[in-house]
């Protein structure tokens, strides 16, 4: 759940302008997560999140170094992983249930440049791959990623 809820945290500052705590707690709890501000306040720490200026107005935002970023993606990713198999520039990757959205952020936010998006249902996600780019080295990427060392 851990997983889940932080890549929420991540999505949600990505897509608004968050503040505080408070407004952070209380989208959490819209979207059905149960959560104290001590919870937030440690989600907060562990993401590396941090406040910045934008337009006269603090906001949350990710300062990290891209390693560590990615590094807590492709943890993401290795642990929703099950298979994916690929259909012309489409791979279809399934996922642990519950975990494709968490998995597809984590894709989406390794920006592979061979990968144009990802859409996610349960437990699958549709990866469209450029047409300039090879659906079966994209796939061997993403396998790479999923190993274990």
């Amino acid at each position: 759940m851990k997983i889940k809820r932080h890549n929420e945290i991540l999505e949600l500052i990505k897509s608004r302008e968050i503040g505080t705590q408070e407004e952070l707690l209380d989208l959490l709890k819209n979207k059905g997560y149960d959560v104290t501000q001590a919870t937030i306040s440690r989600d907060i720490r562990e993401l590396n999140l941090t406040k910045v200026n934008n337009g006269g107005r603090q906001k949350y935002a990710v300062i990290v170094k891209d390693e560590e970023f990615s590094d807590k993606y492709v943890r993401v990713l290795k642990e929703g992983f099950v298979s994916m198999l690929s259909s012309g520039n489409l791979i279809v990757l399934k996922t642990v249930v519950g975990m494709a959205m968490a998995v597809a952020t984590a894709i989406d936010a390794l920006e592979m440049p061979e990968i144009i998006g990802c859409i996610a249902g349960d437990d699958t996600i549709f990866i469209a791959v450029s047409e300039n780019n090879s659906t079966m080295d994209v796939m061997n990427k993403l396998k790479k990623l999923t190993k274990e060392g």
